[in-house]
């Protein structure tokens, strides 16, 4: 009987620190579901446009050059340092900002570019922007001044979320082509 226990003893030690781990991990999952309830989710570019929205012009431009350099730690560093904001919350700003450029915009202009973004008529701009997409062997190049980064990001984030003909409407509203060579076009655009 002395010889059995030891050997309870152990299991009993075992089954209550098993016990008390699952407690702690059930208390993490809630209250990370808790907080995940009460933070809104937001969309990606809209996240961009307010964490651009944030910055001053020098420090859009060091971030975007830090983002271009691929120094992801020292983007996310500047922008926690530039706008208090918290850690998560500045990984979560610089990769939208990556994933999404946003030209830098002085407050005034910013409101001019919300009211424009109401209007149907695409603005014109003073460069053109080419779009490339390739797939294997067959590349397609979008080249057009109504073009800039953010609508091109807002048709990838288009046809990325399976609206394709969305995409491809929003692609031939903004550049000279036709549906059809923008349904192709669209088609090449990586997943």
């Amino acid at each position: 009987m002395e010889s059995l226990v030891i050997p309870a003893f152990i299991l009993v030690v075992v089954a209550a620190g098993v016990a008390l781990g699952a407690r702690a991990i059930s208390r993490r999952l809630k209250a990370s579901a808790a907080a995940g309830a009460t933070a809104p989710a937001s969309d990606p570019v809209e996240l961009a446009r307010a964490a651009a929205a944030k910055l001053t012009e020098d420090q859009h431009r060091r971030l975007y050059a830090l983002i271009a350099q691929g120094q992801a730690m020292a983007a996310i560093k500047l922008y926690y340092e530039a706008t208090d904001a918290g850690l998560r919350a500045a990984r979560d700003a610089v990769g939208a900002l990556a994933a999404h450029p946003q030209p830098y915009r002085t407050p005034a202009s910013a409101e001019a570019a919300q009211e424009s973004d109401d209007d149907d008529t695409p603005q014109r701009f003073p460069y053109r922007y080419r779009a490339i997409a390739s797939k294997g062997d067959v590349t397609r190049e979008v080249s057009s001044n109504m073009l800039n980064d953010e609508i091109y990001g807002r048709i990838r984030t288009l046809a990325r979320s399976g609206d394709t003909e969305g995409a491809a409407t929003a692609l031939t509203r903004h550049s000279d082509i036709t549906l059809k060579q923008a349904r192709e076009f669209i088609a090449l655009l990586d997943d």
